[in-house]
Parts: C-alpha cells; sequence; structure tokens
C-alpha cells in the first residue's frame, strides 16, 4: 500500500521539544511534558484553532511535530490562553535551572512545495493531517 500527502493550500509545520538534561529531577521536567500534553488535548479538542495533527516521537528527547492551518493560527495560540500560563510556568520553575531544555521550529509551507510518500504506513503525520478538517 502507498500513499501520499495532499493538503490544499499554505500551511505549517511545527516542531517542539524538551530535552531533558538531569532525569533524576522528575519534578523538574514531569511538568513541562505534562503541560504539551494538556495543549494538545485542548487544541485537539478545538479545531477552530488551527492545529490540523499532531504526532508525537523522540529527537534528543520527546517531541511532537504540528500541523497547522497558518502561520497566524499558530502564532494566535502562542500569545493565547492555553500556551501563555504554560510558558510562564516553565520560567517560573525550570528557565535558569538547565534540569529541561525546550526548543522549536518553525516551517511555512507553500501549497504544492512538499513531497510525502508512505509505504506499507497506516496514514498518520502529513497525509493524516490533510484528511483532517
Amino acid at each position: 500500500m502507498r500513499s501520499r500527502a495532499a493538503l490544499e493550500g499554505d500551511f505549517v509545520v511545527f516542531l517542539i521539544g524538551m530535552r531533558i538534561t538531569r532525569p533524576w529531577k522528575v519534578h523538574r521536567w514531569l511538568p513541562v511534558y505534562r503541560a504539551m500534553g494538556r495543549m494538545l488535548t485542548e487544541l485537539s479538542a478545538r479545531p477552530e484553532l488551527g492545529l490540523l495533527r499532531w504526532e508525537r516521537g523522540l529527537l534528543r528527547g520527546p517531541m511532537v511535530v504540528q500541523y497547522w492551518r497558518s502561520r497566524a493560527d499558530l502564532e494566535r495560540f502562542a500569545r493565547g490562553d492555553l500556551h501563555v500560563p504554560a510558558w510562564r510556568e516553565f520560567n517560573r520553575r525550570v528557565r535558569g535551572s538547565g534540569d529541561v531544555g525546550v526548543w522549536h521550529e518553525t516551517y511555512e509551507v507553500r501549497a504544492g512545495a512538499y513531497e510525502s510518500a508512505y509505504v506499507n504506513m497506516p496514514v498518520f503525520g502529513l497525509a493524516a493531517a490533510g484528511q483532517s478538517g
């Protein structure tokens, strides 16, 4: 079985992750990990916010690949009441400690300027993002 992604229009790919530098300090990194889960749950329940799909993975630590309708939707979320409290809590609890690192990358993808192929795979990632909404 072979499939490809097909999204209409431009979209945004957002990668976000964390690096657990001191794994024995569970009280430091677990709240950061849980905060991402809570945000994903809320975003999934509210498609009008613009998140098309997300997938979890590992890349130097836990990470999430997110597909958004637009950069404006992503930025509105970043300034909104789901994200801001979590970011403030991260800064309050662990920013200066070095116990947990966070990172993100944002890519704006123009319509038709991407390629994907899935062989012997269930529909996921970009292909699944194109089927939502």
